[in-house]
């Protein structure tokens, strides 16, 4: 790095001093914490967005937002080129960029990153950054100090993009690497279309209930409340009610959310005795996680329709238009061609739905918790499905599988146009418009959801009914060395210590349709114990029997 490089960072890094005794890690949420112990952090993830462009030849994005979190937080997030989350072989230099004290180190730092990397900061190639931020508050001063971060790397430039739905602005990223048209403009409109798409083709005889009832969506008083209400009015006839958005008095996340509603399991704020019988839906702060749910009468409670069962919606739409694809006379005989359909999960999946899924002779994976992993492995299929609980997921398909739904589509338009089979090929295609491939969205997760209802004429109440969830378990247990848990199998086995996992073993024989398993805590020194049985009793009682095994053998009154 040379000298005028080193004097640029030199002098603005000096405006952004890290707080005394805190250190962050980047995780797969970037990093987060209170909005006020943010913004040294910030202006050096800027840095580190344009080394990143210059490197990749690719634009990059950064996303300000916490998510779910409480408002007085808040967090940035690198987007990488495919729109996907920042490469891990570069968390470490974040870390390391994040929580450096002296400037004079920082710039040492940067210099022998680049180095390392081979990244030419020659100003013959530049950087190019799209920026985002959620409705906070704090996220208005924290993009002025992400903007001097890119700005003290000679010749990078952003684009500010204003605010958004975080899944909005990996959308963007990817459209734009991809060369495709990137605003926000095209992403609505994308998805607006594509859904239209699916209307259009649904069979004949389903279209009476078209206008069935409305979905109601609280929208956590955060943006996805606002950019839904831009979306409706694209939509043609779907009947969509939204409530806590950020124009209302609400505080974002408060009592409202798909990450309150799925853990308490309980009505949102502004919802009520009036709700009961209607389809509703939540999205979280800034729009990635999805879940719906209906009003118990009489009660506060709620029926939860949550991430495994959009999976569940998704996996038996998309199998039953390959099926149709499938019986395929225009097909080479001595070449065919069956995409695989796989089903990603996390050992936190109700063992229900996994069960549901492969009674339905699909392939279902199990990966370690975590959406890079999830990610990952549903890339390793022609059409990939992954969802997590909490309502986080998306659908991944294949450069091979798209080119040959092109190629289907152009055979059948021309040998029978109108045929189940075209109509299977257009459904897929509009399907890959619609969902967006670069991250889970609650707002592309919605309307296909709402497509595939229509597609089915199922209620909520019928989708509901697909499988009945086990009754789950969740505890944690403090103990001395988190690390002393190693884990196989996608966490569903323990390695070390010897002899834990045969005693967990033991105790979940002992009860009826029993599962059970621990994994450390990637942040604290807990062990997390998950739970299921054929009831909830058996179910507290199999937790809280493996939770005293853990504490005996990792506990603090354990030889650890």
């Amino acid at each position: 790095m040379n000298q005028e490089q080193s004097s640029l960072v030199l002098q603005s890094s000096s405006n952004f001093s890290p707080p005394e005794g805190v250190k962050l890690s980047y995780g797969t949420a970037g990093f987060r914490a209170d909005a006020t112990l943010l913004k040294s952090t910030v202006y050096r993830v800027g840095i580190l967005a344009a080394l990143r462009s210059i490197q990749t030849k690719s634009v990059i994005g950064l996303m300000i937002t916490a998510s779910h979190n409480q408002v007085s937080d808040n967090g940035i997030k690198i987007a990488d080129p495919n729109g996907g989350m920042l490469s891990q072989l570069w968390e470490p230099f974040a870390d390391s960029l994040a929580n450096v004290a002296d400037p004079f180190e920082l710039v040492q730092l940067i210099s022998d990153f680049v180095s390392k990397e081979i990244i030419p900061l020659d100003n013959v190639r530049s950087a190019e950054i799209l920026l985002g931020r959620d409705t906070r508050p704090s996220g208005e001063y924290l993009l002025e100090a992400a903007k001097q971060g890119i700005s003290s790397i000679k010749g990078a430039i952003y684009h500010d993009m204003g605010i958004l739905t975080t899944p909005q602005l990996h959308w963007m990223v990817r459209a734009r690497n991809m060369g495709m048209n990137s605003t926000e403009h095209d992403y609505f409109q994308q998805l607006s279309q594509s859904y239209r798409c699916l209307v259009e083709l649904i069979p004949d005889g389903k279209k009476a209930s078209k206008s069935n009832d409305k979905v109601v969506v609280d929208g956590a008083n955060g943006v996805g409340g606002d950019k839904l209400e831009v979306l409706r009015e694209l939509c043609g006839d779907l009947s969509i009610e939204v409530r806590n958005s950020s124009k209302g008095e609400g505080v974002l996340n408060k009592g409202v959310g798909a990450d309150f509603v799925q853990k308490e399991k309980v009505v949102p704020s502004g919802f009520g005795p009036i709700d009961v019988g209607l389809r509703c839906a939540s999205f979280d702060g800034d729009a990635d996680r999805l879940v719906y749910f209906l009003v118990q009468p009489d009660s506060k409670l709620i029926d939860l329709v949550d991430g495994d069962k959009i999976l569940s919606l998704f996996a038996h739409f998309i199998k039953e238009q390959l099926d149709v694809l499938k019986d395929n006379e225009l097909e080479k005989p001595c070449d065919p061609y069956h995409p695989r359909l796989g089903i990603v999960q996390t050992a936190y999946a109700n063992g229900a739905s996994t069960a549901y899924l492969k009674n339905l002779g699909l392939d279902v994976v199990l990966t370690p918790t975590g959406v890079k992993y999830l990610h990952e492995k549903a890339s390793e299929y022609d059409i990939g499905i992954y969802f997590e609980a909490n309502g986080h997921g998306t659908i991944l398909f294949s450069d091979t599988v798209l080119s040959w739904l092109e190629d289907r589509n152009s055979e059948l338009s021309s040998a029978c146009t109108g045929s189940e089979k075209h109509k299977a090929a257009l459904r897929l295609l509009a399907v890959s418009k619609l969902i967006n491939q670069a991250v889970g969205d609650a707002l592309s997760g919605l309307l296909l959801v709402e497509a595939i209802l229509l597609h089915t004429g199922w209620s909520i109440q019928k989708w509901n009914e697909l499988y009945k969830d086990l009754p789950s378990r969740q505890l944690t247990v403090k103990v001395v060395d988190r690390t002393a848990v190693v884990t196989a199998k996608a966490e569903t086995v323990v390695v070390q210590p010897a002899g834990i996992q045969e005693a967990i073993d033991t105790a979940t024989a002992k009860y009826r349709h029993g599962r059970c398993f621990i994994r450390p805590s990637g942040t604290e020194d807990v062990i997390r114990v998950y739970a299921e049985a054929a009831t909830q009793e058996e179910t507290d009682s199999l937790a809280n029997s493996v939770a005293k095994l853990v504490d005996q053998f990792l506990g603090f009154g354990s030889s650890q």
